[in-house]
């Protein structure tokens, strides 16, 4: 049996001496070192979601962006093609009414010219069948 005298006093007050001094040597200064530890790994997992929320809100943007200048591409390339429209059937239409207005003008020309031919023969009828009377008839003039 264990016998309780005064070594074993002294072993226990020895014991719980050297925890105390552990604790303050030892113990503490681990804890210490592992509450800074741990509360540096929080800051940098914070700082790691900031940091992944930002990217996530700057791709967002940067994507709304995109979309909005394709948008703006499209809608001005429509109203460019839309005023080319306009422009080529504004020429067109010139075009058209100028080709209308010489064609009338070579018709007239045509008809003035066919008239005066028709006067200028029409002069000469006489004679012309006179010439074709005469040959049909044999005579000679």
């Amino acid at each position: 049996m264990v016998d309780i005298n005064s070594s074993m006093i002294i072993q226990i007050i020895n014991f719980l001496v050297l925890i105390f001094i552990m604790n303050l040597v030892c113990y503490k200064p681990i804890r210490g070192i592992l509450k800074q530890r741990r509360k540096t790994i929080e800051g940098l997992e914070n700082a790691i979601e900031t940091a992944i929320k930002k990217a996530e809100e700057t791709n967002r943007a940067f994507a709304e962006g995109i979309r909005k200048a394709r948008a703006k591409g499209q809608k001005e390339k429509e109203a460019l093609i839309q005023a080319a429209a306009a422009e080529e059937s504004e020429i067109i239409g010139r075009i058209n009414e100028q080709a209308r207005a010489e064609l009338e003008a070579v018709k007239q020309k045509i008809s003035q010219d066919a008239e005066k031919v028709r006067q200028a023969l029409q002069k000469e009828v006489d004679a012309f069948a006179e010439a074709i009377s005469q040959k049909i008839l044999g005579r000679a003039g």
